[in-house]
């Protein structure tokens, strides 16, 4: 059976660590350290490590892989036929890359050599794709770089965000990764070269990501609305309060007269502002301190009419 080590770290890579030790024998797992989490800061494993710790699985973690020696000696002792990356979080060594008898298999979330890098799944979104997908590549040196293995075209609606994408590529990887295994092992497969057009790096969100500018068109707030839901989360101000915006809908692409950022509505379906291009319907938002809730009971709370403004 192939003999395979396994290294992911968050909950998008557990389906995959969970179908491949179906599928194959996975004699061991390497992740990133425990992390303190929420409001206690409580010390809190990665999921591919709670994975891994129920399915019998050897565990074993990192801050740098590429620097611990001892693990590595223990990873040549187990002589795997492949390892497997899946949202790692970790650069490897060419000293790691050489442990395997075949390769070193990684599953990026986009259509190489599109969106390189570390944050493919909130990129393609916000710059309002309508297609992105899955590549299995064998892992090089250089940051994505390698000839790809198979891929899988996933198609993007306008209304879905990052977490739903997410969940897609959670649900389709494990099946990708198990073809490709199967396939270089059995050498029907031969990997391709990456084409050198078409390279993007999809860099990560920070905070300052998130400011909303209701100069920018109501497609173009939209779509950065829903790419980054869970961080950093898109945001704007009222009343001199953080109010983050959860949920939008573009209503209208047409310009109006008015203040960009200015409210012209209030009804049971949200708050609409006016953008430089277009009127977005804000759904759900979370104001400072408190939990998400529907813009219409936000609303009413805070006594908004038309004619106030966001942004301030």
């Amino acid at each position: 059976m192939i003999k395979i080590i396994y290294m992911g770290t968050p909950d998008i890579a557990v389906k995959s660590l969970e179908k491949l030790n179906e599928e194959f024998e996975v004699i061991a797992v390497v992740t990133q350290p425990d992390r303190p989490k929420g409001r206690g800061n409580k010390l809190t494993p990665p999921p591919v490590k709670e994975c891994a710790i129920k399915n019998n699985i050897p565990c074993y973690q990192t801050e740098r892989i590429s620097k611990d020696e001892e693990l590595l000696t223990k990873l040549k002792e187990l002589k795997p036929d492949f390892f497997v990356t899946f949202a790692f979080g970790q650069i490897l060594s060419q000293e790691v890359l050489d442990i395997p008898k075949f390769s070193t298999i990684n599953l990026h979330a986009s259509l190489l050599p599109k969106y390189r890098g570390a944050n493919p799944i909130q990129r393609c979104i916000y710059n309002g794709d309508c297609k992105t997908g899955i590549t299995t590549m064998l892992t090089v040196l250089e940051l994505d770089a390698g000839d790809i293995c198979e891929t899988e075209e996933i198609t993007i609606t306008e209304e879905m965000t990052n977490i739903e994408l997410k969940e897609i590529i959670s649900d389709k990887s494990p099946s990708l990764l198990c073809s490709t295994l199967k396939g270089l092992y059995s050498g029907e497969l031969i990997p391709q070269k990456q084409c050198c057009d078409g390279v993007t790096i999809a860099k990560k969100f920070n905070k300052q990501d998130g400011l909303i500018d209701w100069t920018n068109s109501a497609k173009n707030i939209h779509n950065q609305i829903r790419s980054m839901v869970d961080f950093p989360t898109a945001y704007t101000y009222f009343n001199e309060k953080l109010l983050k915006i959860i949920e939008s809908k573009v209503i209208s692409t047409e310009c109006k007269n008015g203040i960009c950022g200015e409210i012209i509505n209030v009804n049971k379906n949200g708050i609409e502002i006016i953008t430089k291009e277009g009127t977005l319907l804000i759904t759900k938002v979370k104001p400072e301190s408190k939990g998400i809730m529907n813009a219409f009971d936000f609303a009413n709370g805070n006594k908004i009419k038309p004619s106030m403004k966001l942004g301030e």
